[in-house]
């Protein structure tokens, strides 16, 4: 192969990474691999995607902002040392979190499935159906099929969504359970705003 072909073929590698980078960072939402895969018309198969994103997660060493994953896909994010200073520069009123939103989320996080009765019964009170549905408007938890009992009750489980909102790729990640609300609690200060 001569020097030109290989100039050649750096410039193509070069643009191929603009290109995903440009893609990734015009969405307003992680962007999956299949979406990926589909903008560059099937050209590329998923593990060479990964493999591109790998480069270019290595391109954004050292600088401001870092490529990660979550549960929907791949997205721009400032690093977390700068997100202080960011919050400084524009502040924005952060939504902070109720007590009593933080322990219904944990029970749904970490016992999923389960009922509204179930999450009454680990609680100890009766949830507050604003609660519940904010969760549900904020697209956090969902239902997922109905436990066979009378009434057949509705199963709540979390969704991608929450776990992007976490910065977590699946519920494995989540804190040791040992004190769910605090962990929470942790996880909700570390959480990146939009």
């Amino acid at each position: 192969m001569s020097e030109a072909d290989l100039f050649s073929q750096s410039e193509i590698q070069h643009e191929m990474l603009m290109q995903l980078e440009a893609i990734i960072f015009a969405s307003d939402a992680p962007v999956s691999l299949a979406r990926l895969k589909e903008a560059f018309q099937d050209q590329y198969s998923k593990s060479e995607l990964r493999q591109l994103i790998q480069q270019l997660m290595v391109l954004q060493h050292g600088r401001s902002i870092e490529l990660v994953e979550t549960a929907q896909g791949f997205r721009f994010q400032v690093r977390a040392k700068y997100r202080q200073m960011i919050s400084q520069t524009w502040p924005e009123r952060p939504t902070r979190l109720s007590p009593s939103l933080l322990e219904i989320l944990a029970v749904v996080a970490y016992h999923q499935p389960v009922t509204r009765a179930d999450i009454e019964q680990i609680r100890g009170v009766s949830n507050n159906s604003q609660i519940l549905r904010t969760l549900f408007d904020w697209n956090w938890i969902k239902e997922s099929g109905f436990r066979e009992l009378p009434g057949r009750p509705a199963l709540l489980v979390t969704t991608p969504q929450f776990l992007n909102a976490f910065g977590l790729t699946s519920v494995g990640q989540l804190p040791p359970l040992q004190d769910a609300k605090e962990a929470f609690m942790a996880l909700d200060a570390q959480a990146p705003r939009s």
